[in-house]
């Protein structure tokens, strides 16, 4: 499995986006808002607040057994779910990337970029991958048993690259609307 380190770093990524949202929905809720306009039932902040807490909760549960069990199907489902979100990311930014924050770690965050949309489709695909090579059994402990040191350095760079990839999709991300903004009142 080439690209394990990339999938852990999805995975957690998965369990750290859906436990922040969870916690504090609403600028998910409101990132969301514009592109519920036909939907009356969806369109109260309140409802909306309750729905994502529950797609948060389910993206952490996702990223948590999807760590603990690589199987077909649970990198299938975080492929999917990294689609959706690079769809989610690129359609935002089609329509002028209006959203200053996409919400996606509950906290206002910093407008969807094309790195972000990059990332997402980077993990996308580690999971296919992913997916089409791991055994139908076993777990995360019996992949790491039989890498070099136990895992330890793949555990170790996956963590540090977990790091990095939620600065890259929010300090980075902030930064670059502040350059922009400062760009335009040039």
């Amino acid at each position: 499995m080439e690209l394990i380190g990339l999938y852990l770093i999805g995975c957690g990524l998965l369990v750290c986006a859906g436990v922040m949202k969870a916690a504090r929905p609403d600028d998910t809720a409101r990132a969301v808002l514009p592109l519920l306009a036909g939907s009356p039932a969806l369109r109260s902040l309140p409802q909306l607040r309750r729905m994502v807490r529950l797609g948060a909760a389910t993206e952490a549960a996702l990223g948590v057994v999807a760590l603990v069990l690589p199987r077909p199907l649970t990198a299938s489902l975080v492929a999917v779910s990294y689609v959706a979100f690079t769809g989610y990311v690129l359609y935002v930014r089609s329509r002028g990337g209006a959203l200053t924050s996409c919400g996606c770690f509950g906290t206002p965050d910093g407008p969807p970029t094309i790195l972000h949309a990059t990332l997402t489709a980077g993990f996308a695909i580690a999971a296919v991958a992913v997916a089409t090579t791991a055994p139908g059994r076993g777990s995360m402990a019996t992949l790491l048993a039989q890498a070099p040191l136990h895992g330890a350095p793949l555990v170790a760079l996956s963590a540090v690259g977990l790091w990095l990839t939620y600065l890259a999709l929010t300090v980075l991300g902030r930064l670059q609307a502040v350059r922009h903004s400062a760009g335009a009142t040039r």
